[in-house]
């Protein structure tokens, strides 16, 4: 989508070559010719950037700089003034002007203060609204995200929801497996039964056993009660096993047993008894590769893994980055009793520039060590984890000699890289790199 630039000159030949010549930039442009006539299609027309001569024949552009700036104070200004005239320009800006241009205008450099200025009104937006838009956004139960891999995912568990059938799902550790786990459960019609969780790889076989399946009073040491297993204990609800590969390969014909009759039979008794539950699983690893390598039964896979439900890392997720830590940092405000309601430019660059190799839970940790921090309501660069803000993860690979590529080369992948972060948005590319646009633009076709 065009950005919207309002232009207000009196100088109808200078509105029409303004107008002509951001067109072919790029530019959506509209004109006008008074100050008063410019502001009034502020609310109509809901420019990106105003760009304002000085000289107008009713209000002065300081003026339209000083009313945007109480009205709209995210909607930038870019004055245009006479060639060396700063005092006047150093004016605009204290009167709440964005930047300014001096005329005569050079096509190219103005070009590029639009650009700079459309891309601070999109991250102006996005930081001034991000704690409203955390509670507003494409959701799905506690899941929230905009971008179009999210967007996808919640498409699929939206699907699968209430179909009662066994979903393994897939993704990184940190990632979200077991909030996607419980949005499937929320979102069924058991939601009003207990939804159970165990992690498989935390427990010793016997007790991991036990807890499952349950057991009876003196079947073992220190069975001093009867005690009902995790399968009885969400009986109308739904159990999920996570990290289900480390699940121990000599439980695992019981385990499918128990899955296939829909009736447990606890340790030290041959009593066996009915229960009602849907099972979600999910791992971190490969487990098709376990099956392969004879470490997780195939039977057992193809029962869990009746349909695969993939959460994607936080570095393929784009801008939901700010999304997640806005309520995150909302949530860690309220418990800590202080007053930080958001994050400025600079720290949110530091974010979107970050690879999260610890996904949402290291996103998390870091918002709530922001928090802890900061001395302002904005969190800053200084209020983040140095790992974050330093750029020392973007070398963690070791290369063999051979491997090693030229700086051209490894600028050009670190370009695509930012690009896939970004999603393809190169003015926020641009600007996360801190050259203009128009370099990026070279350097692409360059690449290309």
């Amino acid at each position: 989508m065009k950005a919207s630039i309002l232009i207000i000159e009196d100088d109808r030949d200078m509105c029409d070559m303004l107008s002509v010549a951001l067109g072919r930039r790029g530019f959506s442009a509209v004109a006008y010719q008074s100050g008063m006539s410019g502001l009034a299609a502020i609310d109509s027309g809901q420019p990106d950037v105003i760009l304002v001569d000085i000289n107008l024949p009713d209000i002065n552009g300081m003026e339209v700089c000083q009313r945007v700036s109480a009205d709209t104070p995210d909607l930038p200004v870019v004055v245009m003034t006479a060639f060396g005239n700063m005092d006047m320009a150093i004016e605009a800006i204290r009167a709440g002007a964005y930047d300014f241009i001096t005329k005569p205008v050079d096509m190219d450099m103005l070009a590029l203060a639009l650009d700079r200025a459309v891309q601070y009104r999109m991250l102006h937006k996005q930081l001034t609204v991000l704690s409203r838009a955390a509670e507003t956004a494409p959701n799905l139960d506690c899941m929230i995200g905009e971008s179009q891999v999210m967007r996808e995912l919640f498409q699929r568990l939206t699907k699968i929801a209430d179909t009662g059938i066994s979903v393994l799902i897939t993704g990184e550790s940190g990632a979200g497996k077991e909030v996607a786990a419980r949005a499937l459960h929320n979102l069924s019609r058991r939601k009003q039964q207990p939804f159970v969780a165990i992690n498989c790889s935390t427990l010793t076989e016997t007790l991991l056993e036990s807890e499952l399946f349950g057991h009876v009073k003196g079947a073992f040491t220190d069975a001093c009660s009867d005690r009902k297993g995790l399968f009885q204990e969400a009986d109308g609800g739904t159990l999920f096993l996570d990290e289900i590969a480390d699940f121990p390969l000599s439980l695992q014909p019981k385990l499918l047993r128990v899955i296939e009759e829909r009736r447990v039979r606890p340790i030290g008794t041959n009593s066996e008894y009915p229960f009602d539950v849907r099972i979600l699983a999910a791992t971190n690893r490969d487990i098709e590769a376990a099956v392969a390598a004879g470490e997780f039964r195939e039977d057992l896979f193809y029962r869990l893994n009746v349909i695969t439900a993939q959460v994607p890392p936080l570095r393929e997720r784009g801008a939901d980055r700010l999304l997640l830590a806005a309520r995150f940092i909302s949530d860690c405000s309220a418990r800590q009793g202080k007053q930080v309601t958001g994050i400025d430019k600079a720290a949110a660059k530091k974010i979107l520039n970050y690879s999260w190799p610890g996904n949402v839970r290291e996103l998390r940790n870091a918002m709530e060590h922001a928090v802890a921090l900061a001395d302002h309501q904005l969190i800053t660069p200084e209020d983040l984890p140095e790992k974050i803000t330093s750029q020392h993860h973007l070398l963690e690979s070791v290369y063999h000699p051979a491997d090693l590529v030229s700086l051209e080369e490894m600028t050009n992948r670190y370009i695509n890289y930012i690009l896939g972060v970004t999603e393809g948005n190169q003015s926020l590319a641009a600007q996360i790199l801190e050259i203009d646009r128009k370099t990026l633009y070279r350097r692409l076709n360059k690449s290309s």
